[in-house]
């Protein structure tokens, strides 16, 4: 019987880090048929390699497009940088479930990372989500974490301090039925309300039904600056008690005093822990700039009770005063604008016509503009803006970047966000050409062995993807081909909505979605589950 599809004379990189070596590759139903010498086979379409790279579809573990693949128009940034599989859901910010009497509190919280989310896309059981996905037929393959913190409000909305045991029996029975629904494992987002409230204790009792399971919990850390370090003793703290892998989401240094110390020391960690046996491992993105919501500048007991606790107190000139001093002196929180100014923090996804003029300008650069103080000029924005904002900070230092690349226990992510207008990150667009283009061809931080294999193999490996991430029989037919040469990451900060270019074929599932660096394609993909 003929394949359907025939690749031959492909160098090919199969997901496990080994070299390349030649050979021809066929697809069949969705799935590789056969890998090796077919030189005497037929197939309905035959497409010539020689000099490029074959690799399996690359995996973005740590993406927030919940929403986003609702949207016309979504797939082709994804696509055009090879990405065959997303997992949404991260940084304790799942779409779903979303219950308890808090939704729309949640969906206005969720904003700025996921965009507007209208009451058609609440749903109250990931499985409700699982069903709208696959009516939507998606370009790419799309598996989800449960968010801890979507849990926590679910249960007693943007509350502070530790749950009561009735509110943690509740939060148990919507994690246990958030995993039977097929979640891929668990996000926390210490960072953020409500989960920056909970104490380490409370924290492992809200998972204590993770323990021993196997199933993976993602954390974007209670700080990222100058108490990092800190903040991942405590999770391997929690990766000791319930013995499951614990992945650190976006590992990184904030501020000058912080680069070049804290990253290496981290590292260290992490190599001694998972010596211990400690089931742990990172992820980190290619660029020096992050970006979530414009709120995460503010110190995080402000943010109990919601936005509109939030919004007041922004309003009251003494809570203003109190959030001001805070700023100014705090270290005990991720205090973003102490660590690196008000100029390196840009906002982004402004909606009022009077705004957008600001739009991609830093706090500073506007405050000069409206003859404020920078304090005032952020905390009018904010309240404007109704605290829907997201921002780019520029945050991280190029060489803690290389390093934690290099480091054997790590993975390569966007953290995408998806704000529903404005400029956004480069990295939605870029990551894996830029990984590629930059840190492979132009750098030489990583081989490319070594960078597809953090992007298919081992992604594949730590959520459970059996089929994915390799090429070999029986495997999914998700695949990528390309000359290294070609690849090519065209977004800026100004200028980021450009989608990757040197992707000469990209199969989803067997089904041709990019061809000579062109989007398609629609409708291949399908819904992950653990």
């Amino acid at each position: 019987m003929p394949f359907d599809t025939l690749i031959r004379g492909a160098m090919v990189l199969d997901g496990s880090g080994r070299p390349a070596f030649p050979a021809d590759v066929a697809i069949r139903d969705g799935r590789i048929a056969a890998v090796g010498d077919l030189s005497q086979a037929e197939a309905g379409e035959t497409v010539e390699a020689r000099g490029r790279y074959l690799t399996p579809g690359f995996i973005d573990v740590h993406r927030h497009a919940d929403a986003a693949l609702f949207r016309p128009g979504f797939g082709e940034a994804e696509l055009c940088q090879g990405l065959t599989t997303i997992i949404n859901g991260n940084c304790g910010l799942s779409i779903a479930p979303m219950t308890g009497g808090y939704d729309s509190a949640a969906a206005a919280y969720l904003a700025p990372v996921l965009g507007e989310i209208p009451p058609a896309l609440r749903f109250s059981s990931l499985e409700a989500y699982f069903r709208a996905v696959r009516r939507a037929a998606p370009p790419l393959h799309q598996g989800m974490l449960v968010g801890m913190g979507m849990l926590r409000t679910c249960v007693a909305g943007f509350a502070g301090g530790d749950l009561d045991r009735e509110q943690e029996r509740r939060l148990h029975i919507l994690l246990e039925q958030a995993l039977a629904d097929g979640a891929l494992g668990v996000s926390l987002g210490l960072g953020y309300a409500p989960e920056c409230f909970c104490s380490t204790g409370g924290l492992i009792r809200s998972l204590a039904p993770l323990r021993g399971s196997g199933i993976p919990v993602t954390v974007h850390m209670r700080q990222e600056g100058d108490g990092v370090a800190e903040a991942l003793e405590e999770m391997l703290t929690v990766a000791r008690a319930l013995r499951t892998p614990v992945e650190i989401s976006h590992l990184k240094a904030i501020g000058r005093r912080n680069w070049r110390r804290r990253v290496p020391e981290m590292l260290r960690r992490i190599a001694r822990a998972r010596e211990e046996g400690v089931s742990v491992g990172c992820d980190v993105y290619p660029y020096a700039a992050g970006s979530t919501q414009l709120i995460h500048v503010l110190p995080p007991e402000f943010q109990e009770g919601g936005t509109e606790a939030l919004l007041e107190a922004l309003a009251d000139p003494y809570d203003r005063a109190q959030i001001r001093r805070r700023m100014e002196e705090g270290s005990d929180f991720e205090n973003i604008i102490l660590l690196v100014g008000f100029e390196n923090v840009r906002a982004t996804s402004l909606s009022r016509e009077e705004n957008r003029k600001y739009e991609g300008r830093s706090i500073a650069d506007i405050a000069a503009a409206e003859g404020k103080e920078p304090f005032d000029a952020l905390f009018d924005l904010l309240l404007e803006e109704e605290c829907t904002p997201a921002m780019i900070d520029f945050i991280a230092h190029e060489d803690d970047i290389a390093d934690i690349l290099r480091a054997p226990f790590s993975g390569v992510i966007s953290d995408a966000i998806y704000p529903s207008r404005g400029l956004p990150h480069p990295r939605l667009c870029g990551t894996f050409a830029r990984l590629l283009e930059t840190y492979v061809r132009e750098r030489r931080v990583l081989s490319l062995e070594a960078a597809v294999h953090k992007v298919t193999g081992k992604a594949a490996s730590r959520f459970g993807l059996e089929r994915k991430g390799r090429i070999a029989v029986g495997a999914d037919a998700d695949l990528c081909l390309f000359a290294l040469e070609d690849i090519h990451e065209p977004g800026t900060y100004a200028g980021p909505a450009r989608p990757a270019q040197g992707m000469a074929a990209v199969y989803v599932g067997g089904v041709l979605a990019v061809r000579d660096g062109q989007y398609i394609r629609k409708g291949a993909g399908t819904c992950l589950r653990r």
